[in-house]
């Protein structure tokens, strides 16, 4: 069977990755199944899923959200313990088996660590990745994140630059000012070369491809 395709999307929170991922689907004239991180954080056990949970206790052990002080700014971190890590490593392992079975895939997540990045390195040995940055002005970010039900103001803020810090894309869009459709057409033109920027990654972190 020939794998399908994967696209895989990172930016910060409130960035445009769902809404871009969604004008794929209709623009694209084959199926592509959109994968989540936050379809697998809502799957979670409820007691799994903390807000500010202490150490030791199921919240801090899954994705636990905390608020905390940057340089006199309050903002929230994200932060994942060893139930979490092992859902996010199963995630990945998900995305490539849909395309080993032929799916083409849209995947919308963040690489909040290196170890995230390197983690998809390995699960998606021998699969075509286009690798596809989302930014926003983080003024605009901040702005959707406020008028988004569920969000916790600052979360974008705490992960705006290290989402990024150690990535290498094959194409880059900004959707401050462009379209969602313009940007999905930026990733489709890239989509349809030979990715390139997996192996960069897999050849500067000495990855075994």
């Amino acid at each position: 069977m020939t794998p399908g395709k994967i696209i895989l999307l990172n930016g910060s929170s409130s960035a445009g990755k769902t809404t871009i991922a969604r004008m794929l689907q209709q623009l694209y004239a084959e199926p592509y199944q959109h994968i989540a991180l936050d379809q697998f954080r809502d799957g979670m056990s409820e007691r799994f899923r903390g807000l500010n949970s202490p150490d030791g206790d199921t919240g801090a052990r899954g994705l636990n959200v905390v608020p905390v002080e940057r340089e006199g700014e309050r903002m929230t971190e994200i932060r994942f313990g060893d139930v979490g890590r092992r859902v996010l490593r199963g995630m990945r392992r998900a995305i490539a088996i849909f395309a080993r079975e032929g799916n083409h895939v849209i995947v919308d997540d963040l690489m909040f660590e290196k170890s995230f990045l390197l983690d998809y390195l390995d699960a998606l040995k021998g699969l075509h990745v286009t690798f596809a940055g989302v930014r926003c002005d983080l003024a605009v970010v901040n702005a959707r994140e406020a008028t988004r039900p569920g969000r916790f103001p600052g979360t974008a803020t705490s992960h705006f630059d290290s989402v990024h810090a150690h990535c290498i894309y094959d194409v880059e869009v900004d959707t401050t000012e462009s379209t969602p459709r313009q940007c999905a057409r930026q990733i489709m033109r890239a989509a349809e070369s030979t990715p390139r920027a997996f192996d960069q990654l897999r050849e500067k972190f000495g990855v075994d491809c």
